[in-house]
């Protein structure tokens, strides 16, 4: 029998992207929040003119993650008011609106958790996206999608709670959904979304330090961040 060439599907077809999406769907109640254990004797750094200090600890890491979050939701928020979302598919509208409440649920989750320990907003600069243009929309989409996953791949093993790298993980599968949507919607029916550009020669999901993540999105954040008492 002749060999036939078997063309790669797409990860999802249409309205399937959200049910995709739904599968991943992250909710703070659900993950445990009050398995967080985030007490307020954790060492912190005081206040420093023009920064926020991020702390040490597994407090540290959840402001690092709180940090991500809410450059991620800051960010879903201006797709949502921008010329490309108000001219956009219906079905892209409505992955994007799911993406949107779930970073915002990200960010509202960690800001919970650590209370008190919980940095300040950060001032955020998105002048470098053109809001009106799905390309660029879609393009910084992948660049903040990609960098989240890679962020908790790298700080988990940092995290001292059991409890606490369990809802890490819960949050990087949902990120991990994200970054697979974004890259069908930019080249549907394609394997883009498994991307493979994200694994290393030894066959793993990409990593990167605090050190690399942050420098990444300072490109977009304006507040400067304070790190040194993370693991380098």
């Amino acid at each position: 029998m002749k060999n036939e060439l078997i063309k790669p599907q797409g990860l999802v077809q249409k309205t399937d992207r959200r049910n995709f999406l739904k599968m991943g769907a992250f909710s703070a109640a659900g993950a445990g929040l009050l398995l967080m254990g985030c007490d307020d004797d954790e060492d912190m750094m005081p206040p420093m003119s023009g920064k926020v200090s991020l702390g040490s600890g597994d407090v540290g890491i959840l402001n690092y993650a709180y940090a991500l979050e809410q450059l991620e939701a800051a960010f879903y928020a201006e797709v949502m008011m921008g010329g490309y979302f108000a001219n956009a598919s219906a079905e892209e509208k409505i992955v994007l609106g799911d993406l949107e409440k779930h970073e915002r649920a990200h960010r509202e989750f960690f800001k919970v958790a650590l209370g008190s320990n919980a940095i300040a907003d950060l001032e955020v600069d998105f002048s470098a996206i053109d809001f009106s243009n799905r390309t660029s929309v879609l393009g910084a989409a992948k660049t903040f999608e990609d960098l989240g996953v890679a962020a908790y791949n790298g700080a988990g093993q940092y995290l001292e709670s059991a409890d606490l790298l369990l809802v890490a993980g819960k949050i990087v599968s949902v990120e991990a959904r994200h970054a697979a949507a974004i890259r069908d919607l930019i080249n549907p029916n394609s394997v883009d979304f498994a991307g493979d550009d994200l694994i290393d020669a030894n066959g793993l999901e990409r990593t990167l330090n605090f050190e690399q993540v942050l420098t990444a999105a300072s490109a977009y954040v304006k507040t400067e961040i304070d790190f040194s008492q993370l693991p380098s």
